[in-house]
């Protein structure tokens, strides 16, 4: 069976320009001696949004490892798939994230939520998990309830994974199950009954992305108790592993974190809690490196300069539409975003400054960059300027690409120096 490595990261590259930067940035991480495995990574929305291809993606991934002389595990994930789009992916694509979110809380057949409850009672009462200190508390009517809310999700998980293993065989790619994108966090006791219908389904996910308590909004930092995600998180760490050897699960198995870019404030908590047990992470970075080429044609100047206030100002007259689709993800306050008047007298540096999310300096504003981040439909609408754009200034823009998946996402996670 493939198998992910301990550390990895998804690497969303919307416009597919950017694969040698980010790559840079995996190597230099790897002198470094934190083995990380690249895992490029594009949903069916953003490709349905831009145009492009599933295949476009694994193209780009195998030409700048081969560039590279990179001889180290890589990955192409269909990001977010469910069973209606799975289909595309299915052949350029070796990681399957698959996303159960949408049948949360639809209920399976009473025959089978009874032969699932049947079972689980045996984890009724003081339930004790090793690495967690005080024991939970479980009863009949909370496996009942967590029966009845996830095991559908499970068994839809199941329809995807086999639909994807009868097309490419049983060892040939790695799976993710995703369900993040929810209102309320599973608790440690739901992720623990999760893993449990995941096993007695026989899916072997390596990866699996629950929803934590506080906002992981796109592109910004975590809004929440750094202090509470710190006990949610080693919780969970501690339920993997405890699941892994009571359902057979992979025992490489390990948490995803999706909207993973940018939350500079739990990345050392993060960090320490994985040295602490040493454990594993899939961290998805996604849009982040889509705003640092804004970044890039932004200190540019000139024409690229222009070209990112354009398209600011067009993001002012369609942000209900831009929004839209990202509701759950992204918290912007409008009143925060200037006119297109006074960010039209802005220079490069002030340009930058806004959208580089650099926490203490004075001009970032997480409102237009969360704008910006969700924008990317502007720069697909004219792509062939905004890719002209890209290659006239190719060594800043991967340069803005290389220096924030290294200096500020890995180097914070992993306290390189």
């Amino acid at each position: 069976m493939k198998k992910i490595g301990k550390y990895s990261m998804g690497l969303g590259d919307r416009f597919g320009h950017q694969g040698g930067a980010q790559l840079k940035a995996i190597i230099e991480a790897g002198k470094k001696g934190i083995e990380i495995t690249p895992v490029w990574n594009k949903s069916n929305r953003e490709h349905m949004i831009i145009g492009t291809q599933p295949e476009d993606v694994r193209a780009e991934a195998d030409h700048v490892t081969s560039a590279a002389k990179f001889g180290k595990p890589y990955f192409v994930d269909a990001d977010h798939i469910n069973f209606d789009t799975v289909d595309r992916f299915i052949e350029s694509s070796d990681f399957f994230t698959i996303d159960v979110a949408s049948y949360i809380g639809k209920r399976a057949g009473d025959e089978e939520i009874n032969a699932f409850i049947d079972g689980a009672m045996k984890f009724s009462g003081e339930l004790k998990i090793p690495g967690i200190k005080k024991p939970f508390t479980v009863t009949g009517h909370q496996i009942t309830g967590i029966a009845e809310k996830y095991l559908f999700t499970a068994k839809k998980a199941f329809d995807i994974y086999r639909k994807i293993e009868k097309a490419k065989g049983k060892e040939n790619f790695v799976t993710e199950v995703s369900m993040d994108e929810v209102p309320l966090p599973q608790t440690p006791v739901e992720l623990f009954f999760i893993l449990m219908m995941l096993g007695e389904e026989n899916i072997p996910v390596q990866t699996i992305a629950p929803k934590f308590s506080g906002r992981f909004n796109k592109g910004v930092d975590y809004v929440g108790d750094p202090e509470k995600f710190r006990e949610e998180f080693e919780s969970d760490l501690m339920v993997i592993d405890f699941a892994i050897k009571k359902f057979g699960l992979p025992d490489n198995l390990k948490i995803s974190v999706h909207s993973g870019s940018d939350k500079f404030s739990i990345y050392p908590v993060i960090g320490s809690l994985l040295k602490k047990h040493s454990k594993g992470i899939h961290l998805k970075t996604a849009g982040t490196t889509w705003l640092e080429e804004v970044i890039g044609l932004s200190e540019s100047g000139g024409k690229a300069l222009d070209f990112v206030k354009d398209m600011y100002a067009h993001s002012l007259d369609k942000i209900e539409e831009l929004c839209a689709p990202y509701a759950d993800v992204i918290d912007i306050n409008i009143s925060a975003l200037p006119k297109k008047s006074e960010v039209d007298t802005w220079d490069s540096r002030k340009m930058a400054d806004t959208l580089r999310h650099v926490p203490g300096n004075k001009d970032y504003n997480p409102n237009i960059r969360q704008l910006i981040h969700v924008g990317y439909k502007l720069a697909a609408m004219n792509m062939k300027e905004y890719f002209s754009l890209l290659e006239a200034n190719e060594k800043t823009v991967s340069e803005c690409v290389y220096q924030n998946i290294y200096k500020r996402h890995i180097c914070r996670l992993f306290d390189l120096k």
